[in-house]
């Protein structure tokens, strides 16, 4: 399921997350978005191990790669939220079997992001 209404804050919010993926700055991005899945050196180790072993350079989406996302408001929830699958684009490959997924909690100056996972699809 596909929400209609993706905004530009939230494509920047998502393209914030994947430039630290990209600048392979996942200290950076758990400073911006680790929450509670990503809040131990352990498990930074493990994302980085993980990325690692995908073994392609991830690259920055192009600029129509947001169609591919998937918006999902999360029911009942104060503040709103929103889950986020994002595809992830390599070098090698283009569109990559790795996807983002995170929740955007909607703030008056825009949105607090939690990092939920990267994984192979």
């Amino acid at each position: 399921m596909k929400s209609s209404h993706i905004d530009a804050r939230m494509t920047d919010a998502v393209l914030k997350v994947i430039d630290l993926l990209v600048a392979n700055d996942i200290r950076g991005l758990v400073r911006l978005a680790g929450g509670t899945r990503f809040s131990t050196e352990e498990d930074i180790l493990g994302l980085e191990r993980e990325l690692g072993l995908y073994g392609c350079t991830l690259v920055r989406p192009p600029p129509d790669a947001f169609k591919h996302m998937s918006v999902i408001e999360v029911a009942n929830a104060y503040p709103r939220k929103w889950a986020i699958t994002m595809p992830l684009w390599t070098s090698e490959e283009g569109l990559s079997d790795l996807s983002l997924e995170l929740t955007l909690i909607a703030r008056d100056d825009g949105f607090e992001i939690e990092l939920d996972n990267v994984h192979v699809l």
